[in-house]
């Protein structure tokens, strides 16, 4: 079992004694964590393991069995309703198919968190959107497309300039490279590497993506039998001995992938 961390002040994310069941079935036992500010953290696990379940957890759609999850140092546990709803105004989520609203444009699509906050200054939001389109490596003609119109890859672009829109602290993201060609999914890696350099927001990532975790990801937890296998720098997890993370992290490809690592590490 990992531990809860004794110094928990630097913690963007803490998780302490989680435990989630849905009736019968135990989906999480003991989960401890403590992901510093300014860190971009893989999530990685089996399907059904329950990624996607703390990633719901983390932004307050889901509350655990027993245990607290603590977001920039406010419980999403006991937090009210007002107060839970500023706190999620400073996450950007970007969901695994983009989840664009297929009747808006695509600036229409990224001007939403802002019209939702009550941002009633068309001039600004127009700025915003431009910004935000040339962040993610867009043009302003694309901004009159409609979601149907547009690549897997702008797609993710899109979606990610939509939930950097108020340029939040916290950035959550599941599956980001899902469904990406290989050149769409390395470009998309180098985009967002490019954007947390830039702006230093935290990022919690649910992905099996081997290049990720070996190119992006400062820090990787692995969720197995219930709990929190493994947890660190690739390195660490990469000597961890817990079956699971031998079979994902030590099969051929993966060998291949992680070279550097135990060539450096080893």
């Amino acid at each position: 079992m990992i531990e809860s961390p004794k110094d928990t002040s630097s913690c963007a994310i803490r998780i302490e004694h989680v435990w989630t069941r849905f009736g019968e079935k135990l989906v999480h036992k003991d989960i401890n964590l403590c992901l510093p500010q300014g860190q971009i953290m893989g999530l990685v696990g089996a399907s059904g393991s329950g990624k996607t379940v703390l990633l719901r957890e983390i932004i307050g759609l889901q509350t655990p069995t027993q245990g607290e999850v603590f977001v920039m140092g406010q419980s999403m546990k006991s937090t009210s309703a007002s107060s839970g709803r500023r706190l999620r105004n400073n996450f950007g989520v970007l969901f695994q198919k983009g989840a664009l609203f297929s009747v808006l444009d695509v600036f229409d699509n990224i001007a939403f968190p802002l019209r939702e906050l009550g941002v009633r200054d068309e001039e600004l939001i127009r700025h915003l959107v431009f910004m935000k389109l040339e962040n993610v490596g867009l043009s302003p003609k694309d901004a009159w497309l409609k979601p149907a119109d547009l690549s897997g890859g702008m797609t993710k672009r899109v979606a990610l300039a939509r939930a950097l829109i108020v340029e939040p602290p916290l950035l959550l993201l599941d599956e980001p490279t899902s469904g990406l060609d290989p050149i769409s999914s390395e470009d998309f890696v180098e985009l967002l590497s490019s954007l947390h350099r830039d702006l230093r927001f935290t990022v919690v990532m649910v992905t099996h993506d081997l290049d990720i975790l070996r190119d992006l990801c400062t820090l990787v937890a692995v969720l197995a039998d219930h709990q929190l296998a493994a947890f660190g720098p690739l390195a660490k997890v990469l000597s961890s001995k817990h079956p699971f993370v031998e079979e994902f992290f030590h099969n051929r490809r993966a060998e291949r992938v992680f070279q550097y690592q135990e060539t450096t590490h080893g």
